[in-house]
């Protein structure tokens, strides 16, 4: 099935692709416009640019709109594309566009860029896109639209009906309508259900739902996202501190704050600025990535100068040396796993100040148990390995102290720069098992050097 869909892809591929090189109109629009907006997107995307600059003759920039926002680049190729098109068409492409969606876009562009399209756009659709573009950045009123569906509670429902029927076409989802009073309040919210079976002239204020689920304007959008998340919502109002709504977040957006928060925490634990895509060139993939390398350089450069301090030890007792990348590893793997557990949490919305508590008993209840175990199992192979009974037992309580410490921080050092308003994934991967390593190798030497009468 999936490569008949895949042979599918190719020949309508071949065939847009031919009508237009060959200057076929009409035989480029039937089949381009048969197809999902999704897969316009990626055609569109794929192509090479000389393919592009026809297709901004052969649809309108109603159409092009209709599956820019979805296509699927990074922040810094919308430039590009757009200086591609006719500023007026680019423009008009963008007033075609929800509001919200065209923010996007214009947030990636230079300020002068974004200003001279508003300038040319529609004056409404400008006004529309200038009142969201003032809000910060990854809030709700970044990720919000205005294209809603709002009815006043003093009215019935054949009065509402009309009003759907006359706004649904511009709206970016009718399948809940808001109530709001005489000041643009809001009081309560219908589902299209509730309208369509209830009788032509009940009021509004009879059946409306008064309970209602919404974001201010400044909250964070993964807040939002766990708001519509748990409440299993479509959309999610938004509203000023004086409960004015201002505009609706849609489950589409929330997606995309859900992948695109995934994708930063991911990266971030890896150790990465942002995630790289595969046709990113190295160059740009490197510029990415040396930041947090050239930093663990430095981390790495202080773990071996640190190892040096204890060059006596070593040279005393040369053995030592066989286990430094085992109690280095395994406090690195024990740190990022309870890291992992910490970060999550954390994102995920289920660490509550109770539950944190009870995170970290639990992260030190598991360090010492797996610390405990992996030390004297470790134990026992040295003694068996070497012949060394005191040997194997010093390097099983340095595993047994590394791995407790190790999972603490992984715990610890989130939660701490959670409380401090910095985002915990920022406590990266590559930097808790470095910081692991310096911690264990302290632990490992400190106690060898302390014993050191009993190893000679």
């Amino acid at each position: 099935m999936q490569v008949n869909e895949e042979v599918n892809e190719q020949i309508n591929e071949q065939i847009l692709i031919q009508a237009v090189t060959e200057d076929d109109l009409q035989t480029f629009r039937e089949e381009f416009l048969k197809l999902h907006h999704f897969d316009q997107a990626q055609f569109f995307f794929r192509v090479e640019p000389e393919i592009r600059l026809k297709i901004y003759h052969y649809l309108s920039p109603k159409e092009l709109a209709d599956f820019f926002e979805m296509l699927e680049i990074d922040d810094d190729e919308y430039k590009d594309i757009l200086a591609e098109m006719e500023p007026k068409y680019a423009a008009d492409m963008l007033a075609n566009m929800y509001a919200d969606n065209a923010v996007d876009v214009l947030n990636n562009l230079d300020k002068d860029q974004a200003a001279s399209y508003l300038t040319i756009m529609d004056k409404v659709a400008a006004q529309d896109i200038k009142g969201l573009l003032h809000y910060a950045e990854y809030t709700a009123g970044s990720i919000m639209t205005t294209e809603y569906i709002a009815i006043s509670q003093n009215q019935t429902v054949r009065s509402a009906m009309q009003i759907l029927k006359s706004l649904a076409p511009k709206a970016e989802t009718i399948y809940y309508v808001y109530v709001v009073d005489e000041d643009s309040k809001l009081v309560g919210v219908l589902s299209l259900r509730d309208l369509i079976i209830s009788d032509d002239d009940t009021m509004i204020a009879n059946i409306m739902y008064d309970r209602i689920i919404s974001v201010s304007v400044g909250t964070d959008q993964e807040e939002a996202a766990r708001q519509m998340r748990d409440y299993d919502l479509l959309a999610l109002p938004v509203v000023d501190f004086q409960n004015h709504l201002l505009g609706i977040i849609t489950v589409d957006d929330i997606i995309d704050v859900i992948d695109e928060e995934a994708s930063d925490d991911y990266s971030k634990l890896a150790g990465v600025s942002d995630m790289d895509k595969i046709d990113r060139s190295p160059f740009t993939a490197a510029k990415k990535r040396l930041p947090w390398l050239i930093i663990l350089l430095f981390l790495g450069m202080f773990t071996a100068s640190l190892i040096g301090r204890f060059e006596d030890t070593l040279n005393q007792v040369s053995i030592l040396a066989v286990f430094i990348p085992l109690i280095a590893g395994m406090a690195g793997n024990t740190g990022t796993q309870a890291l992992a557990v910490a970060v999550r949490g954390i994102a995920t919305g289920e660490l509550e100040e109770a539950n944190k508590f009870k995170l970290i008993i639990r992260e030190a209840g598991t360090g010492l148990i797996t610390g405990s175990i992996c030390g004297i199992v470790v134990t026992l192979v040295v003694f068996v390995w070497k012949g060394e009974l005191f040997l194997g037992f010093l390097v099983g309580v340095s595993i047994l102290s590394s791995l407790f410490v190790a999972t603490m921080a992984g715990a610890l050092v989130p939660l701490v720069m959670h409380k401090l308003k910095i985002d915990p994934a920022v406590a990266s991967g590559p930097f808790i098992t470095t910081m692991n390593d310096i911690t264990s190798i302290l632990i490992y030497f400190g106690l060898a050097t302390m014993f050191m009468s009993y190893l000679v």
